[in-house]
């Protein structure tokens, strides 16, 4: 054979396998460390469609967590905006999910969970917008995953409230990056752009496990 040709024989086999392999040595190396905070705590509240929704029903699921309400003229609708874009990047995947917890349940029934839903364009069942006890809603936030939520009359909307995120992988563990220093970061900023791509990078690292 023409070592000419053998040359350009062994040229194609290495192009090739560079294409199959370089994606996947630059995926493994963007790959970041996931802490694990902690369980989930138990829960079980009304969807907008007003099913009882409980942990259950996100067993094998990766999901993100937020608190918010639907009259919240400040950073919900960012925030709601931002968990959509969640939503499509993972669209059709039936292992993703988001549980958004009012934090004003008094007003929000189903029905103004439902019509909130649709006037964002939120389609992922299971996304539960879920409404119940004020107390326990709060204590599931305040105690729960440490996300402050507070009602007061002085503030925008009658109610304080973090913006961050909290990632949930399949076994029901709040999961996080570790910072530069070696500490968990815990959540993610809910509002920032950079912090929701950082969240689909490592929801697409969980989805894969």
């Amino acid at each position: 054979m023409n070592k000419s040709y053998s040359y350009i024989g062994i040229s194609f086999i290495i192009l090739i396998f560079g294409i199959w392999a370089v994606p996947k040595i630059v995926g493994s190396v963007n790959q970041q460390e996931l802490a694990t905070i902690g369980p989930v705590p138990q829960f079980e509240f009304t969807n907008q469609r007003g099913e009882t929704i409980t942990n259950a029903n996100y067993e094998g699921k990766v999901y993100v967590v937020d608190f918010f309400f639907t009259t919240c003229p400040t950073i919900c609708p960012i925030m709601s905006r931002n968990m959509v874009k969640l939503q499509d990047e993972f669209f059709g995947n039936p292992n993703f999910g988001v549980a958004s917890f009012s934090i004003d349940p008094t007003y929000d029934t189903p029905e103004v969970l439902q019509s909130y839903a649709e006037s964002y364009g939120i389609t992922n069942p299971n996304w539960h917008l879920m409404t119940g006890d004020k107390l326990e809603i709060h204590k599931l936030a305040n105690n729960g995953f440490n996300l402050y939520v507070n009602q007061d009359d002085t503030a925008e909307g009658g109610f304080e409230h973090s913006g961050f995120f909290a990632l949930i992988d399949q076994e029901g563990n709040i999961r996080s990056r570790i910072d530069e220093y070696g500490n968990p970061i815990v959540y993610y900023n809910g509002t920032d752009l950079e912090q929701i791509q950082l969240l689909k990078d490592d929801i697409k690292q969980l989805l894969d496990q």
